[in-house]
């Protein structure tokens, strides 16, 4: 065998060779990229999830959006119609609430939420913060008893229809049972806020369940043309 031959011999072999390597690579990443889509669809499968720091952030972030559109609580604090309060605010907190719970698709979401908003809440009127807390869990806990989580986008937008409204019965506890501490004087605060007919709070009450219900499906359209620009991610 002469010299020429040899060394295209010695070349034929390291081609072999390294084509063979990089199909062992390749086989070997193909397989790797199988197992971590197996193991985030088995995660995704799961009711309870472990929240990472981003997902803590992103819902911190939607809490702020609520505070800052939700400025205008101040200025309505003092009318005398039951449910004003929660008709000024139900286009935001439906909105924001959807597109949080859209992104970080976990249970507790709602309530993470709420805790932020209600820390500033408990400085202004303890109240709110405690009727917050107890309008977000029951919110919860019917969206894993229906749904079993956020998975489905009906699930965030039952949830974001449902937490500003659920305000409204407390609201009514309060002011007629809680605040007036005088049996003679039961029920005169809250007609402070109901007035003389009280199909007027029924109707406030159906207009902010109605607000709540456009603002949860504009959450949810944002969302998901945010998804599309790949602006929200998992």
């Amino acid at each position: 065998m002469s010299e020429k031959q040899k060394n295209d011999a010695q070349e034929e072999d390291i081609a072999k060779a390294l084509l063979e390597n990089t199909q062992e690579i390749a086989a070997s990443q193909e397989a790797s990229e199988k197992a971590v889509k197996t193991e985030d669809a088995e995660t995704d499968e799961k009711t309870f999830r472990k929240y990472k720091i981003k997902d803590i952030v992103f819902l911190a972030i939607m809490s702020a959006c609520m505070l800052v559109t939700g400025a205008i609580m101040p200025l309505v604090t003092q009318v005398p119609l039951f449910g004003i309060i929660e008709l000024c605010l139900g286009l935001q907190f439906s909105i924001f609430p959807v597109i949080g719970m859209m992104k970080v698709r976990k249970p507790f979401a709602l309530i993470l939420m709420s805790l932020f908003c209600g820390i500033f809440f408990a400085f202004m009127f303890l109240p709110m913060f405690v009727c917050a807390m107890v309008c977000a869990v029951i919110v919860e806990a019917l969206v894993l008893l229906i749904f079993r989580g956020y998975k489905r986008d009906a699930a965030c937008v039952l949830a974001g229809t449902l937490y500003m409204p659920m305000t409204l019965p407390f609201l009514y506890l309060w002011y007629n049972v809680i605040y007036s501490i005088n049996p003679a004087e039961d029920g005169k605060a809250v007609q402070a806020f109901v007035g003389a007919d009280p199909w007027v709070a029924i109707g406030i009450s159906v207009a902010v369940l109605a607000l709540c219900f456009v603002g949860a499906i504009v959450g949810m359209i944002i969302s998901r043309e945010l998804k599309k620009a790949g602006v929200l991610k998992k």
